[in-house]
């Protein structure tokens, strides 16, 4: 894969968007002694779809466009992110995935964004897809409702190879608009992840779109994280254009693809977490998935579609209750 395209230049661009209009993105921005630039995207911050929007564009590593539109699931309208990128995997493994446990002491966040690709977090995604950036700038949107403390943020200047001034951290907690947003927006990365761990070359895939429902706000952050993994395991779509050898294997791959497929599936994400103790990795890997996965062979011409929209469970993750006239 071609080295040409720089997530962290890129997505400098958006940042600079961000720090251009702050009141009217809903952002505060504020600069660490050192000069690094801390943008607070709904702690204290108000955030809102504007700043999710961007910041969804920004995990991206500016290599894949969204849009923020609605849609009707079952008996509710709600609303929906829809991205699309014609370079998804740069876009995805390469930045957007979360895959960077960051701590410092007591601090804990989930980080993601174009900085991994500098600091090569972890470093076999970026081996199996061939691809680094090497600007002098690094951005990390870390999953939080803390400031993270300054040891970590000298420490990230290092793993990431750049000056104080030339890093920037985005701070999106999950119990917020924005944090809803862009975890939301990660449709497209979460079924090329479960693509991959199935046995599909992602540097098969050439374009690919995505949308997936916007959770409504929780105040707690388990039931806020909880529904952003149900938006996207019972109303997330992903579509990917590929260029694939041998369609047996293809349809194989795609069978196991969707949610549904996991022994997991079929209740609300903080029954299966409470069920579990609340660890992540007692929760089977295959339920993290688009409810839909959709794919198109450029090879042959032939497309595969597996899963379906469950409203259901939507309505009751979400807390939906209608009212009778």
């Amino acid at each position: 894969m071609k080295m040409a395209l720089s997530v962290n230049r890129l997505a400098w661009k958006l940042l600079e968007k961000l720090c251009e209009n702050p009141d009217y993105c809903g952002v505060e921005i504020e600069k660490t002694d050192a000069g690094t630039t801390i943008v607070d995207a709904g702690i204290k911050a108000k955030g809102g779809f504007h700043a999710g929007r961007i910041v969804t564009e920004i995990c991206m590593g500016g290599c894949a466009k969204a849009e923020i539109t609605r849609r009707r699931y079952g008996d509710i309208d709600l609303p929906s992110i829809f991205v699309y990128s014609d370079y998804p995997v740069i876009a995805t493994l390469g930045s957007q995935f979360a895959g960077w446990q960051i701590k410092e002491g007591d601090y804990f966040a989930i980080g993601s964004g174009p900085a991994r690709a500098l600091a090569l977090k972890p470093k076999e995604i970026y081996e199996k897809i061939d691809y680094k950036d090497n600007f002098d700038k690094a951005i990390v949107v870390l999953e939080t409702d803390k400031r993270p403390p300054e040891k970590l943020v000298e420490r990230l200047t290092k793993d990431c190879h750049v000056s104080a001034e030339n890093l920037a951290i985005v701070l999106t907690p999950t119990a917020s608009i924005a944090g809803a947003t862009q975890v939301s927006g990660r449709i497209v990365e979460t079924g090329i992840h479960k693509l991959n761990m199935l046995g599909l070359d992602p540097k098969t895939i050439l374009h690919a779109w995505g949308h997936a429902p916007i959770p409504p706000i929780h105040p707690k952050f388990v039931n806020a994280m909880a529904r952003t993994n149900d938006a996207i395991l019972f109303g997330g779509v992903s579509y990917y254009i590929i260029e694939h050898e041998d369609e047996e294997k293809l349809e194989t791959i795609v069978n196991k693809a969707p949610s549904s497929a996991s022994k997991d599936y079929g209740k609300p994400f903080i029954e299966i977490f409470k069920r579990v103790n609340y660890d992540f990795y007692k929760i089977d890997s295959n339920l993290f998935a688009p409810a839909i996965v959709i794919i198109n062979n450029i090879k042959t011409g032939r497309i595969f579609e597996r899963g379906e929209i469950n409203t259901k469970a939507l309505a009751e993750s979400f807390g939906f209750k209608p009212i009778n006239p």
